[in-house]
């Protein structure tokens, strides 16, 4: 069975107890005991003497000394053990030196006068200044299976010997052993219990109290607690997925006291032992090596421990790939393929920049060359595939234009090509050229000319598919400035011509409407003598200036 001792050595506390309605004082183990003679009271009229006593069981009360009035004289009545260690105070007080726990009685004071007696009792306990060591031993006594010996809690009212238990059934035996010369106590709780298998992580202490000294905790001890192996329990210590080529270790945890050491792996049909140690390594596992695998103790094939393991695996393949070269217009299928051991995601870039879903060529465009990737992932695996397509073309001229520059001192030609290769721009005529840049197939070429006369231009584009030409007219600058003088001196004389037209068809309204006014005037002197004779007047003035010779 488990048993635990715990001792203690100290100064023991022996209990006497009192009438409720006496005083009692405590007292030190070696200190003087001062006991009070009517403690604040008024002595007797005509005192005549002060006397001590103490009791003795199923005997006389023992004198101890007395003092007559008004004499410093004091005489000792004690003999044996009191007879050197007892006097009085100033006050009346029994003073015993070299306390010891045999003082721990009722002593009694008596105040005598002439008519009256009083008397006054006090108890003494004496207790001892802790001075002792606490010890814990034989903890141990043997290994416990289940259901045998364990670990619980000791007591003792004073000292106080104290531990915890929290299963199974608990005895405790406590001894004493009183020294006959001092008096002290040496204290031993012995504690056992049933132990249960917790109690393999449980630690157990034995406390001890005392009034006058510190509590004092021993050391924690564990008590051994054997128990078979209950559950099994195989682990796999890789942190995260595992993926093919992957190193996985195996690790089968078992419980019990003592736990196994040694262990059988189950690996797919195969039996692996390993001796003093929990754990087993697979190397550069594949997608074959997914499945149960199973461990027990090499002792116990019955308490098994089994664990699924998924090895992941991604395979992808992509057509075209590597450099491809379309003509353009033409139509290219692209064919990804994936094979894994779970869902995957995928990705499409063209020239690192991200696509919303895989390319799909009908009709190949200039624009569509560039470099290709698609990215597959699954459980931390990422493969990656690409291919670079080139589409190329015969070039062709999509316009040929001309303007005047921003001076107007020259003229710009532009002619913008598509093919692929990149097309070769050469013109007919000499000036200043500059060029866009290609992009996408298409590129901008600008001649800068001043041309003295009226030519034809011809701008010619080719690579190594072919070429193409176009012509555009270009007018001189000078004639065209002749040109424009010549148009505005006819301007001007078409508005001389307008003016002169205009001022001729004032002068004839103007000569109508005095003919108009002259028959009107005629037409009036037939009715009035008045107007006859201003129309005469008028007439021959008329002759008059008719006749006068031209200058």
């Amino acid at each position: 069975s488990w048993s635990v001792i715990c001792g203690a050595t100290m100064l023991f506390l022996c209990v006497f107890l009192p009438a409720s309605s006496l005083q009692t004082i405590t007292a030190l183990y070696g200190d003087t005991i001062k006991v009070p003679c009517n403690p604040g009271g008024v002595k007797p009229a005509s005192h005549m003497f002060t006397k001590w006593k103490y009791d003795i069981p199923d005997s006389a009360p023992g004198d101890l000394l007395v003092k007559q009035a008004h004499m410093d004289e004091v005489t000792i009545q004690a003999t044996g053990f009191y007879k050197d260690r007892v006097s009085m105070g100033n006050d009346s007080s029994l003073l015993i030196s070299r306390a010891t726990l045999e003082d721990q009685k009722t002593f009694t004071c008596m105040e005598v006068g002439p008519a009256d007696i009083k008397e006054y009792s006090t108890n003494v306990l004496v207790y001892s200044e802790y001075s002792g060591e606490i010890t814990a031993n034989d903890l141990a006594e043997g290994f416990a299976g289940l259901g045998g010996g364990g670990g619980g809690c000791c007591h003792n009212r004073l000292p106080n010997l104290r531990a915890t238990a929290t299963h199974g059934l608990i005895v405790i035996t406590v001894l004493l052993k009183k020294d006959p010369t001092t008096g002290l106590t040496t204290t031993s709780s012995k504690l056992q219990y049933t132990a249960v298998k917790q109690d393999v992580y449980s630690t157990f202490t034995c406390t001890i109290q005392h009034p006058l000294g510190p509590v004092q905790v021993s050391a924690p001890e564990k008590f051994t607690v054997i128990y078979p192996t209950e559950t099994v329990d195989l682990q796999v210590v890789n942190k995260g997925s595992i993926k093919e080529g992957d190193n996985v270790t195996l690790k089968c945890k078992a419980d019990g006291n003592p736990r196994p050491t040694s262990f059988n792996f189950h690996l797919k049909g195969k039996k692996v032992t390993v001796d003093n140690t929990d754990t087993y390594a697979l190397t550069d596992v594949t997608r074959n090596s997914t499945g149960e695998y199973k461990c027990s103790p090499v002792n116990n094939d019955k308490m098994v421990g089994s664990k699924n393991i998924v090895v992941h695996y991604l395979d992808v393949s992509l057509n075209p790939s590597g450099k491809i070269i379309k003509n353009v217009e033409e139509a290219l299928e692209v064919q990804m393929q994936k094979n894994a051991s779970a869902d995957v995601k995928v990705s499409w870039t063209k020239d690192n920049e991200k696509l919303g879903k895989q390319p799909v060529f009908t009709q190949l465009k200039y624009s569509d060359s560039g470099v290709y990737e698609c990215e597959v992932s699954v459980e931390g695996i990422t493969k990656k595939r690409s291919f670079q397509l080139v589409v190329e073309g015969k070039p062709v001229i999509k316009k040929l234009d001309k303007k005047r520059g921003d001076e107007g001192k020259h003229k710009v030609l532009m002619c913008e090509a598509e093919g692929s290769p990149k097309p070769t721009v050469q013109w007919s005529i000499n000036g200043t050229y500059e060029e866009s840049p290609y992009i996408n197939g298409k590129i901008t070429h600008k001649i800068t000319v001043l041309p003295r006369e009226n030519l034809t231009v011809t701008c010619m584009v080719s690579n190594k598919l072919g070429a193409d030409t176009k012509e555009i007219l270009v007018s001189s600058l000078f004639e065209e400035e002749r040109g424009k003088q010549k148009g505005e001196g006819e301007d001007q004389a078409k508005l001389i011509v307008g003016i002169v037209v205009g001022l001729i068809l004032a002068a004839m309204i103007v000569g109508i409407i005095y003919w108009i006014y002259q028959k009107k005037s005629k037409q009036g002197s037939w009715k009035t003598g008045e107007k006859e004779r201003g129309t005469s007047e008028e007439s021959k003035k008329l002759e008059e200036n008719n006749h006068k010779p031209e200058v």
